[in-house]
């Protein structure tokens, strides 16, 4: 196998981890893997040099500062592979082999990158390179960033481009949990999870894999992650699944949206629940569902939109709290998904404002981690979908 192996600061905090680190590519290389090593800077080495930066700089004296935590984990790891007889070499901006490069924009030169990635794939035969996660280096051979989780971005990006068979992720947590260990009891390793779902997860706060790493990933490409205890890169952790696909979709048939207003839903624990589980009981479907400070709406298929108004109104009359419920349709969902959406600024805008401009009355818009959901009256459903085709295609 192919292995990029990524050791994030926190699994090269000590002496004894580097040493933990060395020994495991050490075992893979003798089973006779090709092993590539992306390192993080030494524990929170680049947040204390950041902290120490309380004067005036350019970013290009920045950078240069901040890529000392890396450059001296790649040397600390390619001197325990020495001794234990693994043939290493470390790789960092303004090294001739040195494969991320940016362009003027600061973003990754893809041509390049790959090119030089390739070169680098046609070398691993019996030597492992050690290249310093977070860093790149500009045409000028400035050195640059990629930015927060910068050292998994690296990884993934060079597993895929250097047609690795696996990137693995070692860090100091049992791959990814059922919860948080240290506020829940009882969080269990989740042996598997799809790129969707953990980028959902990693934007609302899971520090697991950086996001901006995920969209590297491609069906071919394995990622696992796996704490840095475990000592064996070919096994164990939480395996990330298949790839994000840029997608538009419009649903082809119409949704009802029912709106219930009523100060309990914004001071009463449990309202939503109540009145979600008011439709399940009669096996309604929910396909999406937006709040405000004292309305809740679902949007159900129209043809059981009055079974659902009629339980939703049992639920009204019932509850001093809540004042009424109506309905509207038929209604139109137009979804785009993808997994660079978060990393576009404005994306939001540069979808709504052109339906606006075309005299589009958007009903309501919901968002996550890497879709965007525009509700618009179902008559003008195929003019909003052309618009966001055009947007784009």
């Amino acid at each position: 196998m192919r292995v990029i192996a990524k050791f994030g600061g926190t699994s090269l905090g000590s002496g004894d981890r580097i040493e933990r680190a060395a020994d495991s590519v050490a075992s893979a290389v003798a089973a006779g893997h090709e092993i590539a090593v992306v390192a993080s800077a030494m524990g929170s080495t680049t947040d204390e040099l950041l902290d120490d930066i309380t004067f005036e700089t350019d970013d290009a004296d920045r950078a240069e500062i901040v890529s000392m935590g890396e450059r001296t984990s790649v040397r600390m790891l390619k001197a325990a592979l020495s001794v234990r007889d693994v043939e290493a070499v470390f790789l960092e901006p303004g090294h001739p082999d040195w494969p991320v490069i940016t362009d003027e924009r600061g973003e990754v030169d893809v041509a390049e990158t790959k090119r030089r990635a390739r070169e680098i794939a046609e070398r691993l035969d019996g030597v492992v390179p050690i290249i310093t996660g977070f860093l790149a280096e500009d045409h000028d051979g400035n050195v640059t960033t990629l930015g927060r989780g910068g050292s998994d971005t690296t990884a993934v990006m060079l597993g895929n481009y250097m047609d690795a068979d696996e990137v693995v992720i070692v860090t100091d947590v049992e791959g990814v949990m059922t919860g948080d260990p240290r506020v829940v009891e009882g969080a269990r390793n989740v042996g598997q999870i799809t790129v969707d779902e953990l980028r959902n997860l990693s934007f609302r706060g899971a520090e697991v894999v950086a996001p901006s790493a995920l969209s590297y990933k491609d069906e071919g490409l394995d990622v696992r992650v796996v704490h840095y205890q475990h000592g064996d890169l070919l096994r164990g952790g939480t395996r990330i699944e298949g790839e994000f696909e840029s997608l538009i979709d419009m649903r082809e048939e119409p949704l009802a949206c029912l709106t219930i207003a009523g100060r309990a839903i914004r001071n009463r624990p449990g309202i939503l629940s109540e009145l979600s589980n008011a439709l399940r009981a009669e096996e309604i479907n929910i396909d999406a569902v937006a709040s405000g400070m004292d309305s809740v709406t679902f949007y159900v298929d129209v043809d059981v939109a009055e079974t659902a108004e009629a339980l939703l109104h049992e639920s009204v009359v019932t509850d001093e709290a809540l004042s009424s419920v109506t309905v509207a349709d038929p209604i139109a969902v137009i979804r785009v998904t993808g997994g660079e959406l978060p990393n576009q600024s404005g994306v939001i805008q540069e979808i709504i404002s052109p339906i606006a401009d075309a005299g589009i009355n958007i009903i309501d818009l919901i968002t996550s981690a890497t879709s965007v959901a525009v509700f618009v009256d179902w008559d003008d459903r195929e003019q909003a979908l052309e618009i966001v085709q055009e947007r784009f295609d």
